[in-house]
C-alpha cells in the first residue's frame, strides 16, 4: 500500500495494492493498523455514500469544532474531481485548494484531515462516492464555501455554467466570509 504526500501537510493520497486474477480483483480499502503505522490515527465512526450524475457538483462543505470531521473519500463507480481547501488558519497552506481525480478505475483514496472544506464534481455519466468520517454529522456545526469563489480560483475542469448545484450550495459564503 502506498501513501503519497501532497503539498498540503496532512493531506494524503492512498493507493491500495490491488490483486487481480481471472475472477476479478481484491484490495483492502481500509486497515486501521496500516493507517496508524502511516501516522493516521482517525477513528472512523460514520460512513456515507452518494450517487450523482455527470455535472453534479457537491460542496465545498465542512464542519466546525467540536464536530469537525476528518474524511477518507473514494469512488466506487465512475469518476469525480475531488477538491479540498485548507481552512487551518495557522498553517502554511491556509486557503490553498488541492484537487485530484478519484475513480473506480484508479481506486485512489484521499485522506482529508479536520480543518478542510471538501467537494467534488462528477465527471463520468454517474458516480458513487463513499466517505468515512471520524466524527458524526451535526447540522448546527456545518459550514461551506462557494465552489466558484474567485479568490480560490478552482479549476473544476468543467464548464461551470453546465454544473448542477443545490440552491443551498449556491448560497454558501465566499472564502473569508465562512465560519470557523
Amino acid at each position: 500500500m502506498a501513501f503519497i504526500e501532497t503539498p498540503i501537510p496532512g493531506l494524503l493520497i492512498f493507493e491500495p495494492n490491488v490483486y487481480y486474477d481471472e475472477r476479478g480483483y481484491f484490495f483492502e480499502s481500509y486497515n486501521r493498523q496500516v493507517w496508524q503505522e502511516a501516522g493516521v490515527w482517525a477513528d472512523f465512526v460514520q460512513t456515507n455514500q452518494a450517487r450523482s450524475t455527470r455535472g453534479v457538483l457537491r460542496g465545498l462543505h465542512y464542519q466546525v469544532a467540536p464536530m469537525a470531521q476528518a474524511k477518507l473519500v473514494r469512488v466506487v463507480e465512475g469518476e469525480v474531481l475531488d477538491v479540498v481547501v485548507d481552512l487551518r488558519e495557522n498553517g502554511p497552506s491556509f486557503g490553498q485548494p488541492f484537487k485530484i481525480r478519484l475513480s473506480a478505475a484508479n481506486k485512489r483514496q484521499l485522506f482529508v484531515p479536520r480543518g478542510f472544506a471538501h467537494g467534488y464534481l462528477v465527471l463520468s455519466e454517474a458516480a458513487e462516492f463513499v466517505y468515512k468520517c471520524d466524527n458524526f454529522y451535526s447540522k448546527s456545526h456545518e459550514g461551506g464555501i462557494r465552489f466558484d469563489d474567485p479568490t480560490l480560483d478552482i479549476d473544476w475542469e468543467f464548464d461551470l455554467h453546465q454544473v448542477l448545484v443545490s440552491e443551498k450550495d449556491r448560497a454558501l459564503p465566499f472564502f473569508g466570509q465562512h465560519r470557523n
